[in-house]
């Protein structure tokens, strides 16, 4: 396509947020002009408000992403590496389950920092500009055209070549896309919710360490005074108390409501030549899988790579988009909702740990063969519904193997038995039947009752 005719085109962006900016990025190194409205004021200059969000952890997916556009080894370098997920008992006893190999790890990252970061990397495009305190009032797609009301609250149209919907969960693009005819969508609450808390630092060094108490609304509920919240971290994370302090433990857990999490999924990501939806407005998942932020901004590069494919062609490549992605995000949101029960019910079992353990050992000694699921999902690029197909033939073929395994031990073992037990254990076996014969002539006893036990005392001593 002729440069000419691709900055003339218009692209508005709604949703300033990680995958927002991300994208405005993506499509800036194109040409494009590009406008980013953003609902809330601009975060490098706000005060940010803590406990509205989760740490991010940032894995394979993301860094490509992030590559991509020339800033992976900025926002590596302010990562915190995470090799191994803790196990905590109530007895006190710890129990690390590794994420991968000693070379991997997942990265530890700030949203508040990350977002800042983006943001900066996007204005420095002279073809990219932000309005921040700018919400959607309306979406017309095929008209292509948006109204925003800004901070004076009059209400602009602004017409558009492309409208990138990255508005998060709550999208009010997407809530415009629902009223087109086949458009499915749906969406689910889980019945935990999350709270921000703060390890501050020690020593005066500048280190503190956020963490997050996933629990269910009711039990969230019935913890209504101070002493609630001591005794309750008391009876199931006293190892935390010492770490956070009494008065910030307390200060933190009254600062906001436990928040909720929510699953959506949607069909189709895009609307002719002229929308599409990207990260958590397409996609929104819970955060057990630790790919909210990566598959979003793996959405980025997916569609970055089709518009090279396509030579920037927004007809070709949006059907393309939607037909590769939303098996992949459906897959990945179903993913996540099983890490949310394993980590929930699974995680402190035995069998948990010695599957693991068994994945590991399978992995190391055949590492092109048998990949673990958490291994193709946080550290490769293979497509996420792949890695569920994968996932569910290695566990048949684990499956087979462990009953294959079980009915030869119990062979042997039968074999063994016989073949070495001594004649005289097999004359013990008969005393029974001698007993009988014995009981039979000193006590009345039904005369075919006992010659049917003589027949099976026959069949045994032969």
């Amino acid at each position: 396509m002729d440069s000419s005719v691709i900055q003339r085109k218009k692209v508005a962006v709604i949703g300033g947020g990680l995958v927002g900016s991300l994208q405005a990025c993506f499509l800036a190194k194109r040409n494009f002009q590009i406008d980013v409205y953003e609902a809330r004021e601009d975060t490098r200059v706000a005060t940010f408000t803590r406990g509205r969000s989760i740490n991010l952890a940032l894995s394979h997916r993301g860094r490509q992403a992030l590559k991509a556009v020339g800033l992976e080894d900025q926002i590596v370098s302010q990562g915190i590496p995470m090799r191994a997920r803790m196990i905590h008992s109530l007895s006190g006893k710890k129990s690390a389950i590794p994420y991968g190999t000693k070379s991997q790890y997942i990265l530890s990252v700030s949203r508040e920092n990350l977002n800042k970061d983006l943001l900066t990397a996007a204005e420095k495009y002279p073809n990219v500009k932000m309005h921040f305190n700018h919400r959607l009032l309306k979406c017309n797609p095929e008209e292509g055209m948006i109204t925003v009301l800004g901070s004076d609250k009059v209400p602009k149209d602004v017409t558009c070549d492309l409208i990138v919907g990255c508005d998060g969960a709550y999208s009010t693009v997407r809530s415009h896309l629902m009223k087109k005819p086949r458009f499915d969508y749906s969406q689910q609450y889980i019945p935990h919710g999350y709270m921000e808390l703060t390890i501050p630092p020690k020593n005066g060094d500048n280190k503190s360490f956020t963490c997050t108490l996933f629990m269910p609304f009711e039990e969230f509920e019935k913890l209504l005074t101070s002493n609630d919240v001591v005794d309750f971290f008391q009876k199931y994370f006293p190892d935390a108390i010492p770490l956070i302090g009494e008065k910030l433990l307390v200060q933190d857990f009254f600062l906001l409501p436990a928040q909720p999490m929510i699953s959506v999924k949607c069909s189709s990501f895009h609307f002719k030549s002229h929308c599409v939806l990207l990260g958590d407005a397409a996609h929104a998942i819970v955060p057990f899988f630790g790919q909210g932020m990566n598959a979003g901004f793996e959405d980025c590069l997916v569609f970055d790579e089709l518009m090279d494919k396509f030579s920037n062609d927004l007809s070709l490549c949006l059907p393309v988009f939607s037909r590769l992605r939303i098996p992949d995000d459906h897959a990945i949101s179903d993913l996540s909702m099983y890490n949310y029960i394993e980590m929930r019910a699974h995680v402190n079992s035995s069998w948990f740990i010695f599957q693991k353990n068994m994945e590991r050992f399978l992995h190391a000694i055949m590492p092109s063969t048998f990949i673990p699921l958490y291994t193709m999902v946080t550290f490769s690029r293979i497509r996420y519904h792949e890695a569920v197909q994968r996932w569910h033939w290695q566990k048949k073929v684990i499956n087979k193997g462990l009953f294959f395994l079980g009915s030869l031990i119990a062979i042997s073992s039968t074999y063994l038995l016989i073949h070495y037990m001594s004649p005289r254990s097999f004359l013990r076996l008969r005393r029974p039947w001698n007993w009988i014969a014995h009981f039979r002539n000193t006590t009345c006893f039904p005369a075919k009752a006992v010659d049917s036990l003589e027949q099976i005392s026959n069949l045994i001593s032969r």
